[in-house]
């Protein structure tokens, strides 16, 4: 009789362990997309470690806390390497794409601009974004444009018909940036030449001219 309820419960564990092993199995099955990567992984919550060469990104959902193992964080978080984890960290900014630390942005969202790690809705007063970036950048303040110099040609101001006349401005601050646009500080026009220098000789032009009149104008001899 003895034997008999021995055998009974061993098979009554043995179906209970068959079952529990099931139940295993079925949900890894489900668990195993949303685990990829991870050491530990929670039913209710997904990763909770990540191998060492992956980032654990959290994000929450309601009151709903949930972990996932990524090989670069999506935009808007930057990667931070530690001794036991590795984790995504949310840029402060809600304008920030990318960030090098938690409030130092490196790349803005779209119609946004980035002046030294922050993100505008427009440049700052003294500067301007550059052209095909979003980047803001410091601008020169130049000063009044001066009198326009002597109109030349290679050197010469007279001899030529046309020449070029120069006038320069000066910058009134030094920028605080290095590489910061200025805008022209010099400027050229044309102008026109005395064709001829003072003293110099002038060929006169109709001297063959008035040969051949000349020459028509005698009489043919023996006439």
């Amino acid at each position: 009789m003895q034997w008999i309820t021995l055998m009974v419960l061993l098979f009554i564990s043995s179906v209970e362990m068959l079952a529990q092993n099931r139940w295993k199995k079925q949900v890894s099955a489900g668990l195993f997309e949303n685990c990829t990567g991870c050491v530990l992984c929670s039913e209710d919550n997904g990763c909770i470690t990540c191998h060492h060469r992956l980032f654990l990104l959290i994000w929450r959902d309601g009151i709903r806390q949930y972990g996932m193992c990524v090989h670069t964080c999506p935009p808007g978080y930057f990667g931070v390497r530690g001794l036991e984890v590795n984790r995504c960290t949310k840029c402060r900014s809600p304008s920030c794409e990318s960030c090098f630390s938690k409030d130092f942005c490196m790349k803005c969202k779209e119609k946004f601009y980035l002046h030294k790690g922050q993100c505008f809705r427009q440049c700052p007063p003294g500067t301007a974004a550059q052209p095909g970036t979003r980047e803001c950048q410091e601008t020169c303040e130049p000063g009044p444009w001066g009198e326009w110099s002597a109109c030349t040609h290679e050197g010469r101001t007279c001899g030529c018909k046309w020449g070029l006349e120069t006038r320069v401005r000066e910058v009134l601050g030094a920028p605080r940036e290095e590489g910061a646009s200025c805008p022209a500080l010099l400027e050229t026009r044309k102008c026109r030449l005395r064709k001829h220098c003072p003293g110099e000789k002038t060929k006169p032009k109709n001297k063959g001219k008035k040969r051949q009149k000349k020459q028509k104008t005698e009489p043919d001899a023996g006439t």
